[in-house]
């Protein structure tokens, strides 16, 4: 089941898509402010996001601008405005789609579920990941690196796809600590990722006291330093 944060304001539109979202199989969180957008996706992942362009605290455009440094989730825009300049912006900014209301529900169940099956393909075609020298075979869960595969714990492996799947771009610790779970599916407490950066920076770097693939933001969180 796709996950999906409804930012909107409008109480009257709210009803009928969180009703049309479930009734389709998708589960939804709805918000309706910037504010409460932010806090929300700081405790959960999301498969989709759906933003009100016109919001009480801001607009949809100050949410994308956040999300998009820390992750690609696919974003459609809400708009009451057909106006070029608006549909733009919201495409350059990062946007992957956009609808303008008033609009039929089925249609935009139609474009969620048609750009869900674009990311999903675009996934399933990427079996490799690669930077500065290290490679991770998705399809294998092995990780080499100068032809040598790294032994990794489970944790440590999903902590560095994370890393290089959001190449220069800071994720946070809370970010980070809501995608990691321990092998008996707790969560990670912000003493067990530092110990997890550690050992990953050990194994992975020419010189751990000097890193130069994984970098600390001291007081925000980690960057994977893409160096190609």
């Amino acid at each position: 089941m796709n996950n999906i944060l409804l930012v909107e304001d409008d109480l009257s539109l709210i009803e009928g898509l969180e009703f049309t979202l479930n009734k389709n199989g998708f589960q939804v969180d709805v918000v309706r402010t910037v504010r409460e957008s932010f806090n929300q996706l700081s405790k959960t992942q999301y498969d989709l996001l759906l933003l009100d362009l016109t919001l009480p605290d801001g607009t949809g455009f100050d949410i994308c601008r956040h999300v998009r440094q820390e992750s690609t989730v696919p974003i459609i825009f809400l708009t009451a405005s057909d106006e070029e300049v608006n549909i733009v912006m919201a495409l350059d900014m990062g946007g992957d789609d956009y609808i303008t209301k008033p609009f039929k529900l089925n249609e935009l169940i139609s474009r969620i579920n048609a750009l869900l099956r674009r990311v999903g393909i675009a996934h399933a075609l990427q079996n490799e990941l690669k930077s500065n020298g290290i490679i991770i075979k998705l399809d294998e869960n092995r990780v080499i690196k100068e032809n040598k595969a790294i032994e990794l714990t489970g944790a440590e492996y999903r902590l560095l796809c994370l890393l290089i799947q959001n190449p220069n771009m800071t994720l946070t610790r809370s970010l980070i600590l809501n995608r990691l779970w321990d092998e008996n599916g707790n969560f990670v407490d912000d003493n067990t990722l530092s110990v997890y950066i550690r050992r990953l920076r050990n194994k992975i770097e020419d010189d751990p006291q000097k890193p130069l693939n994984i970098l600390t933001l001291r007081g925000v969180g980690y960057k994977w330093n893409d160096q190609k």
